[in-house]
Parts: C-alpha cells; structure tokens; sequence
C-alpha cells in the first residue's frame, strides 16, 4: 500500500539533515561526549517544519489508536512539536490541544507545573523532540500521571537509538519516532 505521507516523511528527512545533524565533539544532556549532535530545535521551530511535523505527528497518533485530548511534554524540546500537532488537528477533527510541562513549578501566579489545555483525565500523548536517555519523557509522564492524566504513548521526532526507547517501554510506555538517527546520518 502507497503511504500518502511518505513524501512528508522524506522531506521531513531532508530537513532534519540539512539543519538539524551537527558533527563534532559534543557533551549530551547525558553527560557522555557524541560524534554529532542533533539539534532538533533548527527543524521543529522552522515553517516547513512546523507543517511537516504537525501532519506526520497528528497522522501517526491516529494510526497508533491513541485518542488523545491534549499533546505536550517538558519545556523546551516538546513544545514546538506538540503545537504543530494541535495545530494540524484543527484541519482534521478531533482536535487535539497542547500543553506545557515547566521544569518546575512556578513560584507565583498559580504555581503550576503543567500550562495550557491539560486537565486531569486528560488522555495524553508525551511529545518529545530527540529521545536519547528517555528521562525527559519519562518526567512529563510521572507530571502527567501525578496531575490525574491517562498517557498513551511517546511521540518523538528523532530517536538517537541509545536505550531511551526501551527505558520508556519498560516503564510502560508506548513509542513513536518520525525518525531514527541511523535515517539522518545515512543520508
């Protein structure tokens, strides 16, 4: 069967490769030292991006049968992929709104962990830029459960393909990756 996204797929592909695979020397979040970095941010906070990762994000929830509320995971890396989905599902309902998880709670204001459209029952799906250890996905998670929300699953755009994938499988979780790192560094 012919993939109807399959040309998204591929220029999202070229995307990330073109602004997003950087080499060198560099330290992750990790604290162990790569060869490239990915730096996702380039391809999720740019236009074309944006569109794409929306579509193929949106369009892969819906194959997984996660009937999600609301998209949306720890601050920074998550945002912008869960707004390009919530925006995507406005041209093809069920809408499916965002949120924000903070690093920590605010000091001020109403002191929340979680902004934007999450409410406890929520059914949530995790968004994730680059899952390397898995720790990011796996605190928004633990935030979302504590704050009464139901997660179907991991989206990610890049799986680097270093454990983080099975550290949140065996925690349960289900994942979904637009793209593997062994896709972004053959190319």
């Amino acid at each position: 069967m012919n993939n109807p996204l399959s040309p998204e797929r591929d220029r999202l592909l070229a995307l990330l490769r073109e602004r997003s695979v950087l080499h060198g020397d560099f330290v992750l979040a990790s604290g162990r030292r790569s060869p490239y970095y990915i730096d996702c941010r380039r391809t999720t906070m740019h236009a074309e991006g944006l569109r794409l990762i929306g579509a193929l994000g949106l369009a892969a929830i819906r194959a997984r049968g996660w009937d999600a509320d609301v998209i949306g995971g720890l601050t920074l890396g998550a945002d912008p992929v869960a707004y390009a989905v919530a925006l995507a599902s406005c041209g093809a309902p069920p809408a499916v709104s965002a949120f924000t998880v903070r690093k920590a709670a605010k000091a001020h204001g109403a002191g929340r962990r979680i902004e934007g459209c999450f409410e406890a029952g929520a059914r949530v799906v995790v968004a994730e830029d680059v899952i390397t250890t898995g720790a990011s996905a796996l605190e928004a998670a633990h935030v979302v459960r504590a704050e009464g929300g139901t997660v179907l699953g991991v989206l990610a755009v890049v799986d680097r393909d270093e454990g983080g994938r099975q550290a949140l499988e065996s925690a349960g979780l289900s994942v979904h990756a637009l793209a593997v790192v062994g896709e972004l560094l053959a190319g």
